[in-house]
């Protein structure tokens, strides 16, 4: 049976999401996946429908949605669905809702520097197969500064290039990609990914790549070892 995966963007048309939508949408096709592409927030409103599904793309930047929808994703994922996405489009979607940055593990705070700064990506020392035999790499555009949940999984890092009132605090490894559970789902983020072409980077690419893979693979791993969301559901938290 093939794995399925809905792919939903929309949001800030800057961040160029129905090219990075396409992008994916390829990578996930040559995996064998069955792809939905939606552009409406409504994709999200049939919570059976997305606890059926292997993985979930979300491609969407700067909007207001639906608690009810996040809710619907939150229980997906917990069961085992998984969810992948990169720089505005997953960590900053939807900045007055708690429960998606608590879901998506960080959110985007500011970009010093504008969009033309250049800056290194360290791929932290780590027995991960998301980062095995991948090296540093510079990248040309936003560096995003987040606010992080001190449970993900850091897999690469970068220090701060632009100088602002933030670097009175002495130098930093920030965050760029991310790995954390969420109940037994698994979840993956990449702070690259401005514009579409941030991803003819092969490093870049391939760090997606790997952690769409990932994601993707979660609900049958889960399934094969009978975890469930049960594990961690408590009747003392309201959304």
């Amino acid at each position: 049976m093939k794995k399925k995966a809905l792919i939903v963007w929309g949001g800030w048309e800057g961040h160029q999401p129905d090219l990075v939508a396409n992008r994916f949408k390829s990578e996930l096709i040559q995996l064998g996946v069955e792809v939905e592409v939606s552009d409406t927030l409504d994709a999200f409103s049939d919570d059976g429908k997305l606890k059926e599904l292997d993985l979930i793309i979300p491609i969407w930047t700067m909007d207001k949605i639906n608690n009810d929808y996040v809710v619907n994703i939150c229980e997906a994922v917990a069961n085992g669905t998984g969810l992948a996405g990169c720089h505005g489009g997953m960590c900053d979607a939807f900045r007055e809702n708690v429960l998606w940055q608590f879901i998506t593990g960080g959110n985007w705070v500011s970009h010093p520097g504008g969009d033309t700064v250049e800056y290194t990506v360290h791929i932290r020392n780590s027995s991960s197969p998301l980062v095995d035999g991948i090296a540093d790499f510079k990248v040309k555009s936003e560096q995003y500064y987040l606010h992080v949940d001190p449970a993900n999984e850091i897999l690469a890092t970068t220090v701060p290039a632009s100088r602002w009132y933030h670097s009175a605090n002495g130098q930093v490894d920030m965050p760029v990609v991310w790995t954390r559970k969420w109940g037994v789902g698994r979840v993956y983020y990449n702070s690259l990914g401005h514009h579409a072409d941030t991803f003819d980077i092969p490093e870049a690419m391939e760090l997606m790549r790997r952690g769409i893979q990932w994601a993707l693979d979660g609900k049958q791993i889960a399934r094969n070892q009978g975890l469930s969301s049960s594990l961690y559901a408590s009747e003392d938290k309201n959304f």
